[in-house]
């Protein structure tokens, strides 16, 4: 049975973080959905077909990868594909928290799995806000993203 993995966010943009991620899933996965899940409540820096176009560059090299972009529930969208798990990354102890209380509620209302993945050190401070920060400044991001997605200064 092929495995399957669903990594969901908003990607706004997409990060080192989230590349590592990617990257970690695509080593134990068969297969691996990054999937932009639309929030229709939140605002975005980008639309959504700006951030696909910039996922599939940043995961054009991991072969068992693809990007979507799914409106509705996550754990919906895990079943839909036939993904084992979803697969989350967490930062620190607030991210962990949530997580935790998202992946019980997939599995006790899906009997979806969630796999938590903590960062690197050296990437724990990352985020899609601390980017848009940067960018609203107008300062440098490249530290913070892929090297094949290219934005602002």
């Amino acid at each position: 049975m092929k495995k399957i993995a669903l990594i969901p966010g908003t990607f706004d943009p997409v990060t080192l973080g989230h590349l590592d991620l990617v990257k970690f899933s695509s080593e134990i996965f068969d297969e691996v959905v990054v999937c932009i899940c639309v929030n229709p409540d939140k605002q975005h820096l980008f639309n959504e077909a700006e951030r696909k176009a910039m996922l599939e560059k940043a995961v054009a090299s991991y072969p068992n990868v693809c990007v979507d972009i799914h409106h509705g529930w996550t754990a919906d969208y895990a079943l839909a594909i036939g993904a084992q798990c979803i697969v989350r990354g967490i930062r620190n102890e607030k991210d962990a928290q949530y997580e935790l209380e998202m992946a019980d509620y997939n599995f006790k209302t899906k009997g979806v799995r969630t796999m938590l993945i903590p960062a690197r050190a050296e990437i724990a401070q990352i985020s899609s806000t601390a980017v848009r920060e940067k960018l609203a400044k107008g300062e440098s991001v490249e530290n913070l993203i892929p090297s094949e997605v290219k934005l602002g200064k």
